[in-house]
């Protein structure tokens, strides 16, 4: 059975979009890069890839975060699919020859993101609304993407939400693989930069009843499209 490899940075795993996966008949190979735990030598047996979030910065010089772009970008070239979400799409963005700022804000709560006109006629993006508002928590952004790349989507302080480079690659700031559980947990994690983005924890708590539910029908149609139309199934097809 093909693997997709995760890379995950915290104790937060890939929520909704790893249960999404699992039930399309994917297999997950979940990696902690951070800790040691290593970036694979070669693609054999790969599928594809995603890397998750995590209180990291895409541009820091540790060995780890070198190795695992090196490893996305060979992906992306081999034509494999490649998901990266918040830290984990600025990891692919620097990957491909992108560039990564820190905000003079953060981003935090349900922003409303729009999607781009390219976007509403993505596979990827079929069926998600053109103006929503997904879960986002980022002190970091992509300022500038790959080459080649086509925006999919972008809120007032964030123009680069979501991303496509080639075919089968895709970087999303915001957490759409987060369900309620998890959203609280990454705001557990995060209590600075709350702080700095000046939103209170009890204006997110309000923002969660407002739009958790019809977020959550909007992520999992949209991991439901990844898992149909980013990853093939070549675990099934005994590639």
């Amino acid at each position: 059975m093909a693997n997709i490899i995760v890379f995950q940075h915290s104790d937060i795993g890939p929520g909704r979009l790893g249960r999404t996966l699992r039930d399309h008949g994917f297999h997950l190979d979940i990696r902690r890069p951070d800790l040691d735990d290593g970036v694979p030598g070669d693609l054999d047996n790969v599928a594809g890839v995603i890397a998750l979030g995590g209180a990291h910065s895409a541009n820091d010089s540790q060995a780890w975060i070198r190795e695992e772009q090196r490893f996305l970008r060979k992906a992306h070239e081999a034509g494999l699919a490649v998901v990266g979400i918040c830290f984990g799409s600025q990891m692919l963005a620097r990957a491909l020859g992108g560039s990564v700022e820190r905000m003079a804000t953060p981003e935090v709560g349900f922003e409303e993101v729009h999607l781009s006109v390219p976007a509403q006629t993505e596979t990827i993006t079929a069926g998600i609304p053109w103006t929503h508002c997904p879960f986002s928590i980022h002190g970091e952004m992509v300022s500038e993407p790959p080459e080649g790349a086509m925006v999919l989507a972008g809120s007032d302080a964030c123009k680069v939400q979501a991303f496509k480079v080639g075919h089968r690659t895709f970087g999303f700031q915001f957490h759409f693989e987060a369900d309620r559980e998890m959203i609280g947990r990454l705001l557990d994690a995060e209590p600075e930069m709350i702080e700095r983005s000046g939103v209170t924890r009890e204006e997110i708590e309000a923002q969660i009843e407002e739009h958790e539910g019809r977020s959550a029908t909007i992520a999992d149609r949209l991991c439901v499209n990844i898992a149909s139309f980013g990853f093939a199934y070549t675990d099934l097809l005994g590639v």
